[in-house]
């Protein structure tokens, strides 16, 4: 448990001075510029993010919470620590220049590439089963500090990983470092909440089945969100990447340029931290809040699509509060005349149902405002919108749950289980060769037959059996093999692989390699878990 200790105190640390740096040194000097200057900011943070990322690292993607995801999934390999200072760099220029995504994201992937840095110096303290413990560890202890919600990192860590699971057996590890990470996160920056908000206000059944309605509003909405994020990053993988963050740019003026002209300055500027006061002030009417909920979604999409490195987190949850603000002006309920009420339990809802984390959303909601009342309508909104969100997540390497080692095993390519030292025959060869070299000498009941490198059939026990003894010395293989058994490539899955060889009744499948044969995989081979294990992972 000190490891987990020391990876929360590093990453508390990497978090204060990273805010420190993209919030007070460059985004709120932005902010103070005259306002042309302010929504042209964005553009040029783009283009230069883009750059950072081809240079500093050294052409990596801008994700960076979906990398922990991503590499939590991957046991083989240890979370990639050559591209961290490139990305946090190109971060540090999205979001110090207004970019509209979240500060979590670069904090997720800081905590988490301290804890994989701190795993791999000391590994031989860890177990095979133990590999991503303190990635874990660093990716809670960064939420904790950047939202100042120990709680909240501790449950979004161990959530996000699946859509309709838990890595439960992480919690007293990641748990400890979220509350080192917070402890010194706070003792820098101070222990104000996130949000500020006043009062508890009571709510009756009512006000529950109005959180039920913006759960069901919350699921359909982000469902729709998450869509146009999955599009928006599709369609930025085709183009170069300082051009997409040039047009993305352009874009970009337009929408706060827009904002400026509604609402008297630019909402669409920045991580969104003052459309939460701004949703909540009942002086402003329905319509300018259904805009403001259309062009930061739009803001945040159009920097996705530009490569800005930075989270969802944020934006989502300045969807959650616009939503509930609109909601909240509709109704007519007790705890609706408070206009912060719907505002956070849409915060619960939306963020929960686009990152597929409803208990995250709901302990956000209370942690980061300090009031613990929003907990049950929360709940509430959060779990009628995962019903409605359907599969989708904002991160595509989320998996439905924790998987056995088989499940596990049957993703691997067929390289894991691949046979290369296999017998083969020619087709000319007898009948009478194949069963006594193959069936008797090698107790092999299917035979590749293979002429030079190209493949040509299986040949086995029940095809012979369909010949008399007689014509044995005089029939060739070639005559009677099986023709129908496809040759698989090594890029297949071994599942794929076991599938096919249930549906056709074998026992080993061919496999090729640019249309070379190249050996092949066998049933038996399949189930040899631990020695695939010990072939795939650190033998550690």
């Amino acid at each position: 448990m000190g490891f987990a200790a020391v990876t929360g105190l590093a990453t508390g640390l990497g978090v204060a001075g990273f805010e420190e740096l993209t919030r007070t040194v460059l985004f709120d000097r932005i902010v103070a510029l005259p306002v042309g200057l302010t929504i042209a900011a964005p553009m040029v943070g783009l283009v230069l993010a883009a750059l950072l990322l081809r240079v500093a690292a050294r052409g990596a993607g801008p994700s960076t919470a979906d990398e922990f995801i991503r590499n939590f999934h991957d046991p083989a390999q240890p979370l990639a620590l050559r591209p961290v200072p490139g990305r946090l760099a190109a971060s540090v220029a999205t979001l110090g220049s207004g970019g509209a995504l979240g500060y979590e994201g670069p904090a997720v992937y800081l905590g988490a590439a301290v804890g994989s840095f701190v795993q791999r110096r000391c590994s031989r303290f860890f177990s095979r089963e133990d590999a991503k413990v303190l990635l874990v560890a660093g990716a809670a202890a960064g939420v904790a500090a950047i939202f100042k919600a120990p709680v909240t990192g501790l449950v979004f860590a161990l959530e996000v990983p699946y859509r309709d699971d838990l890595a439960r057996h992480m919690i007293l590890p990641a748990g400890i470092a979220a509350a080192t990470s917070y402890v010194t996160f706070v003792s820098i920056m101070g222990t104000a909440p996130l949000f500020a908000v006043a009062g508890s206000p009571p709510f009756d059944l009512r006000d529950i089945g109005g959180a039920a309605l913006l759960g069901v509003l919350s699921g359909v909405g982000a469902r729709l969100w998450v869509r146009a994020l999955l599009w928006a990053k599709r369609l930025g993988a085709n183009m170069n990447p300082v051009v997409r963050a040039g047009a993305a740019g352009l874009v970009l003026v337009l929408l706060g340029t827009l904002s400026w002209a509604a609402f008297g300055r630019p909402l669409t500027v920045g991580a969104g931290y003052d459309n939460l006061p701004w949703a909540m002030d009942a002086r402003h009417g329905l319509g300018l809040v259904v805009l403001l909920l259309a062009l930061r979604a739009a803001a945040t999409i159009t920097t996705v699509a530009g490569g800005g490195v930075g989270g969802l987190f944020i934006p989502l949850v300045v969807e959650g509060a616009l939503l509930g603000r609109v909601v909240s002006g509709v109704l007519n309920t007790s705890a609706a005349a408070s206009t912060n009420f719907f505002p956070l339990v849409g915060v619960a809802a939306f963020l929960g149902a686009g990152y597929r984390v409803p208990l995250a959303g709901v302990v956000f909601a209370a942690e980061a405002t300090g009031r613990p009342g929003f907990i049950v309508p929360g709940m509430v909104a959060a779990m009628v919108a995962q019903l409605f969100m359907g599969s989708a997540s904002a991160s595509p390497y989320q998996l439905p749950g924790r998987r056995g080692h088989l499940e596990r095993r049957l993703d691997l390519p067929l390289a894991a289980a691949l046979r290369t030292d296999v017998a083969t025959m020619p087709p000319d060869a007898t009948l009478r060769e194949f069963f006594v070299q193959h069936l008797l000498g090698n107790r092999e009941r299917s035979v590749p037959v293979v002429d030079g490198n190209t493949l040509v059939g299986l040949m086995g026990i029940d095809e012979l059996q369909r010949v008399d003894h007689g014509r044995w010395d005089d029939e060739k293989v070639v005559a009677h093999l099986r023709g129908d058994v496809p040759a698989i490539g090594t890029a297949t899955t071994l599942g794929r692989a076991v599938a096919i060889m249930a549906d056709l009744d074998v026992d080993l499948l061919p496999v090729v390699d640019d249309g070379r044969f190249v050996g092949v995989v066998t049933m038996a081979e399949v189930v040899k878990l631990e020695e695939i294990l010990e072939r795939t992972t650190d033998p550690r």
